[in-house]
């Protein structure tokens, strides 16, 4: 009910423009309102008057009032101070709240509760604050009190209302009339009465000079809602003219307002200019990062701030009243102060949103010293008093940021390997002929370095790889070089080395920041040794694990956002930069498309041959061990036995698989080593082929890759880390060493195969040579061949002589340099294996060489063995005069031979013609003994026969063809009786004699039988 009443009364002093509900005259305000009023009745005479003008003088009556006086009549009255108690229990509501403890005095919101006047006035609050101990007794006076007042507000009310009934009915009237007059206008309805006449007489006006208007130019100002209630013919014109009005006119009328504001503004921002100042020189030191000015500023806003504070608590103490130019110092402090703060916690912010991202790659990379930017922005944040450690802070970051490192950078790494992987198994591999040319580059180191090693794409891959992980694991300038560093400066700060340069912050507040407490002295060691090992993880799922199947996983990683202060905003992760579109990823290759089982290695690039291989993995192994052994030296983690042994077992882990495959490849490149023959002159013996230098070189190439492996002597020699690159265990070198056998083998049969094959132009697969990456280049044949030209290699005579040169110069110099090499390089003596190599060698040899001389040695006994049992063998004459057709055929025969391997090999010659003349001496005793008697012509016959062959033959004569002639001797003095015997030794001389014409007339024929002098062979050689 009082909430009810209190409502009115304030709508009744509002409407009335009164100040009291008991006012004691009628304002004289009002009374002049009321006469004006009446005027225009006795004014409607005069000639031109016009129409409303009880309105138009009521407006012009407004228009003479300033604005501010027009919003403060149209406000409603203030509320009082204070008022009486309604239930009257005292005169003063606020002494009665004051009493009760609630300061309403000091609080305009919380007084408005408990007035009875006030629009915010809480009956419930009321009773239960200030009459809450309030007997029933004086509740019920009170309530009595109450509607006495309530009774005698409403009969003053009433008498209000009847004084003044007459002006409220006339002023009820002319609004009713103006209003209807205005609905109607230029219709046919009928005006009030009271302007019957004046409307009557304006009609007869108008008729005399104008035509009756449409009934729509009628309406048009007609109060309805199709015109606008009366508005749209003046709306646009009135909106113009307040335009320009307001244009013309308002600059001068709202002037000098302004200047009066100006003027006290401009006076206290003078009074007050070193605090206006103050936020300037901070938002100038913001911009130019300026950070110890800016500190120096802050500082001094907070004296202004203390000062205010101390200027508000000492009025409020002495409780005395605050002069003018005191509440705009504290006015103007507060406000810029407020700025202040404001663009300083956007400054933290920002600040705390750099220092998570101040993170650099390497000492390298960054010249201009944005490594310590860090150390910079953690002392501004301790000059700006923070909440949070920014010291944990940027550890924290640092260690997400790296983490996330890690863990991107492999997998980008191994996707990339991973496609090129693919790429490579969809492709064929290379032709024998190709792999020959690129196991050629051994020996040449120009060529080795230009990358020439292997076919183009897997030389690619290898390079991508090994630049690839010497970026991660460098420990200058990688990323394992900013994890060592990260723990370097993580213990830095647990020292309290790196603190010594930052400040303490206002009043010392950020002292306790300088030094991190065990939890997170804890946390910081586990957070390098989580870096440590995640850097081994990768690596073993690089090096150890199956290649990956779904590429997609680590494609899109999930995105984690770093640890960041509560204060600090963070903007999110970039993008990775290694983006895929499906359609490209190679798809995996079938079973019929997979290759040999250690091509299944993530590592390892499809079709690449055993000489890149370990070219490359000897730079990765090195890189792996000494990265362990950089891991290892870290003083947190030599105290971590399990992260050593997780060391060394990657180390031995990858060693093992890098062995293993490298082996595997060893032996099928060794099958094709017979490709490094192309029947070319070696250029140190004249004898040989490039085949067996070749060979050396290739095998002492991957010997000396494999001891890189095994033993990792870079990393071995790690000072300052513990031994995680162990000893090789015996199956390592037993791995090696069978891979050494195997090869030599399979490269001896490829030799001998290669040297019997025909040369038709294709490959031991039958395929037609490819040009994959290089020219082959295809050898011509020619016919006359001499030592130093090109080799005729269509003649397979002497395709078998260079294999038997070759084969000798690997049994005697090639093969025992390569097993004293690998012995050097190993610390192993291998003399079984030596005995075994030189062993097959020799049969191997043997074959060969007996493949060369079979056939002639066959010939040769066919022509003996005809010649000798031919019954038309004996003389007619009694002596013979001549050697028969055969002993002419045989050396016939010898002497192709001897100009084949002369100018072939000739070094072998000597040894061909012996062993032909042995052979020829086994075939002469056999098929002398086919016959069983002699006569005297028949054994003169073969004596002269065996001379001359042994004469001319004489300086290819061995210890067995000697004995051989001796035993031809020997069976035909068998097979004769006594009296030839003793004429044979009586003919004897002139036998000699015919041997010596012989010998004579066929030295033209034979000359390439006789010795040749040193001093003449030099000049021979020489001439070449």
């Amino acid at each position: 009910m009082s909430m009810t009443n209190g409502e009115s009364e304030r709508d009744i002093l509002a409407h009335y423009g009164l100040n009291s509900l008991y006012p004691s005259e009628w304002p004289a305000e009002k009374e002049e309102g009321d006469g004006q009023e009446s005027e225009p009745e006795s004014k409607a005479k005069i000639k031109h008057a016009r129409r409303f003008t009880t309105l138009e003088h009521s407006r012009g009556k407004r228009k003479g009032k300033s604005p501010s006086k027009r919003r403060e009549q149209d406000l409603p009255p203030p509320l009082p101070r204070d008022e009486a108690d309604p239930l009257g229990g005292s005169a003063s509501i606020v002494s009665l709240l004051r009493r009760k403890g609630i300061p309403a005095d000091r609080d305009e919101e919380l007084k408005n509760r408990y007035m009875l006047s006030s629009p915010q006035f809480s009956p419930g609050d009321y009773l239960s604050q200030v009459h809450n101990n309030t007997p029933n007794e004086e509740l019920t006076q009170g309530l009595n009190v109450l509607s006495a007042s309530i009774d005698e507000k409403s009969a003053s009310l009433k008498r209000l209302v009847e004084a003044n009934f007459e002006r409220y009915v006339r002023a009820k009237a002319t609004i009713d009339n103006v209003y209807t007059e205005m609905l109607n206008h230029g219709s046919d309805g009928r005006p009030s009465s009271r302007h019957a006449s004046w409307q009557n007489s304006l009609r007869t006006r108008q008729m005399g000079s104008f035509k009756a208007q449409p009934d729509n130019e009628k309406r048009k100002n007609a109060l309805i809602a199709e015109s606008q209630y009366g508005t749209a013919g003046v709306t646009i014109p009135l909106k113009e003219a307040t335009h320009k009005a307001q244009e013309v006119w308002g600059p001068a009328l709202g002037g000098r307002d302004r200047e009066e504001r100006l003027k006290v503004v401009l006076a206290s921002i003078e009074s007050n200019k070193a605090i206006f100042e103050t936020g300037a020189a901070i938002e100038d030191c913001i911009k130019r990062r300026e950070y110890d000015n800016l500190t120096e500023e802050y500082q001094r806003a907070q004296r202004y701030r203390k000062d205010a504070q101390n200027i508000a608590a000492r009025f409020k103490e002495q409780d005395v009243n605050v002069e003018d130019q005191q509440i705009h110092v504290l006015l103007i402090t507060g406000r810029v102060l407020m700025d202040i703060e404001k663009r300083i916690e956007d400054f933290k912010r920002d600040t705390w949103r750099r220092l998570t991202t101040a993170h650099f790659t390497s000492a390298a990379e960054t010249p201009d010293g944005r490594q310590e930017e860090y150390m910079e922005l953690i002392g501004v944040l301790m000059q700006l008093s923070v909440d949070e450690n920014p010291i944990w802070v940027w550890l924290q970051s640092r260690h997400d940021y790296l983490r996330k490192r890690i863990q991107n950078s492999f997998d980008h790494v191994r996707v990339d390997l991973e496609l090129q992987r693919r790429k490579l198994l969809l492709t064929s591999r290379a032709s024998n002929a190709v792999l020959a040319e690129h196991l050629k580059t051994a020996g040449d180191v120009r060529r080795m370095e230009s990358s020439e090693v292997d076919t183009r794409p897997v030389v690619t891959f290898w390079e991508r790889q090994t630049s690839a992980l010497n970026t991660l694991l460098s420990a200058k300038g990688g990323l394992l070089g900013e994890i060592i560093e990260f723990w370097d400066t993580a213990q830095g700060f647990i020292d309290g080395m790196r603190q010594r340069s930052l400040p303490a912050g206002p009043e010392g507040r950020s002292k306790k920041f300088h030094r991190l407490d065990r939890e997170n002295v804890n946390e910081l060691k586990g957070f390098a040794l989580e870096l440590f090992g995640l850097v081994r993880e990768q690596l073993h799922h690089m090096f150890i694990d199956a290649p990956v199947q779904d590429i997609s996983t680590l494609v899109s990683p999930t995105a984690e956002t770093p640890k960041t202060p509560g204060s600090a905003v963070m903007t999110p992760l970039k993008k990775s930069r290694f983006t895929m579109i499906a359609e490209d990823m190679p798809p995996l290759p079938t079973q019929s498309q997979a290759n040999a089982a250690w091509e299944n290695c993530a590592f390892w690039p499809p079709n690449s041959n055993s000489l890149s291989a370990s070219t490359y993995l000897s730079r990765l192994n090195n890189l792996i061990g000494i990265a362990a052994a950089e891991l290892a030296s870290v003083p947190l983690v030599k105290n971590e036995s399990t992260l050593i042994q997780q060391l060394r077992s990657l180390v031995g882990d990858v060693r093992e698989r890098s062995i293993n495959a490298i082996c595997a490849a060893w032996i099928y490149d060794s099958e094709h080593c017979r490709e490094l023959e192309d029947w070319s002159r070696s250029s140190e013996k004249q004898d040989l082929t490039a085949l067996p230098s070749r060979f050396s070189a290739f095998e002492t190439a991957v010997l000396g890759n494999l001891q890189k492996i095994v033993y990792v002597p870079e990393a071995a020699n790690h000072s300052g880390s513990p031994d995680v690159v162990l000893p090789p265990p015996a199956k390592h070198i037993d791995a090696v060493q069978k891979g050494f056998r195997n090869t030599l083998y399979k490269a001896f049969g490829g030799m001998m195969e290669h040297a019997a094959r025909p040369a038709n132009g294709a490959n031991s697969e039958g395929e037609e040579n490819e040009e994959e990456d290089l020219t082959v280049p295809l050898q011509r044949e020619q016919t006359t061949g001499s030592v130093g030209e090109t080799i005729d290699i269509a003649n397979a005579n002497a395709r078998k002589l260079l294999t038997v040169s070759n084969f000798q110069t690997l049994r005697s110099e090639t093969v025992p340099s390569l097993l004293s090499t690998f012995e050097s390089h190993f610390l192993l003596t291998i003399s079984d294996d030596a005995k075994t190599t030189r062993d097959v060698l020799s049969q191997m040899h043997a074959r060969v060489f007996q493949a060369y001389v079979r056939p002639t040695v066959d010939s040769l006994r066919d022509l003996v063995t005809a010649g000798i049992t031919d019954p038309g063998y004996a003389p007619d004459a009694h002596r013979p005069a001549d050697a028969k057709a055969y002993v002419y055929d045989t050396l016939l025969t010898l002497t192709h031979v001897h100009t084949e391997v002369s100018r072939t090999t000739p070094a072998l010659t000597n040894q061909v013609l012996s062993y032909l003349l042995e052979q020829l001496s086994n075939a002469l005793i056999d098929a002398f003994k086919q016959r069983r008697r002699y006569s005297l012509s028949a054994l003169m016959q073969a004596t002269l026969d065996v001379e001359f062959l042994a004469q001319t033959l004489d300086n290819y004569t061995t210890k067995k063809a000697g004995e051989v002639q001796g035993e031809i001797y020997q069976a035909l003095d068998e097979r004769t009786d006594n009296e030839a015997r003793m004429k044979l030794q009586s003919g004897l001389p002139e036998m000699k004699s015919i041997l010596k014409r012989l010998r004579e007339r066929t030295k033209g024929e034979f000359g390439c039988f006789k010795r040749v002098r040193k001093s003449r062979t030099r000049e021979g050689e020489e001439g070449r």
